[in-house]
């Protein structure tokens, strides 16, 4: 038996996301938009056809900004508050022994591109820009989904959420989707688990601007947006 298995990317994912900071935690929670895009040897429409059949997908990929760090068999959900360790295991942690992660995204569209081939237009995708994708597997919820099925502790905390204070000039640097996906995802908290400073700034980096904004009293407080170079 092999004890190391290659494995080449497919598609590599564009989103408004450049940085780790300010995806959110999971798929699904935000309709983020996101475009899948082959890699050259897998430009195929063949490759893709009757994926429109589907509406929702399997991305099966890499933590691409968490290679390298060391294992640690517990660790600290954002949501347990940052102060209590649970396993690797048991959580969707990006620090994993193999830094691969799992999310179902909403299929909105197949764009046939001259340039780049088929193109995967999706929702909720919780991917940093240029992520690597190592599959795409159709979701069927005649299998995958077990509405009985016990959610642990992210149960608990799935109705989560902050109060979102925009100043008004988001409107001139935003579209209003933008802004509303934009709301949607400072609303999530955005911060590592271990930070509550009231005082603190915080910068995140979103659609080609970096938002800053603080949080106190259980609201998010914008207070300045400038564009990325």
């Amino acid at each position: 038996m092999k004890d190391e298995i290659i494995f080449r990317p497919v598609a590599r994912i564009r989103t408004d996301f450049p940085e780790k900071f300010g995806i959110p935690r999971q798929s699904g929670l935000v309709e983020t938009k996101g475009r899948i895009i082959f890699e050259e040897t897998y430009r195929s429409w063949e490759a893709v056809r009757g994926i429109g059949q589907y509406s929702r997908l399997w991305l099966l990929w890499e933590f691409s900004a968490s290679v390298g760090k060391e294992f640690r068999p517990t660790v600290r959900p954002p949501r347990l508050g940052g102060n209590e360790r649970v396993g690797v295991f048991a959580t969707r942690s990006p620090f994993r022994p193999n830094p691969i992660g799992l999310s179902c995204v909403r299929l909105e569209r197949v764009e046939m591109s001259k340039k780049d081939g088929p193109i995967l237009h999706v929702l909720g995708a919780d991917l940093m820009d240029g992520t690597p994708i190592y599959d795409i597997k159709p979701y069927l919820p005649y299998v995958d989904a077990y509405p009985e099925a016990m959610g642990g502790f992210a149960e608990e905390c799935k109705d989560y959420r902050l109060d979102v204070l925009l100043p008004e000039r988001c409107e001139e640097e935003f579209s209003l989707e933008e802004l509303s996906l934009l709301k949607e995802v400072l609303a999530q908290d955005p911060r590592p688990s271990y930070q509550n400073d009231p005082e603190r700034v915080y910068g995140m980096a979103y659609a080609g601007r970096e938002v800053k904004f603080k949080v106190k009293d259980g609201a998010v407080i914008v207070i300045g947006i400038t564009q990325l170079n």
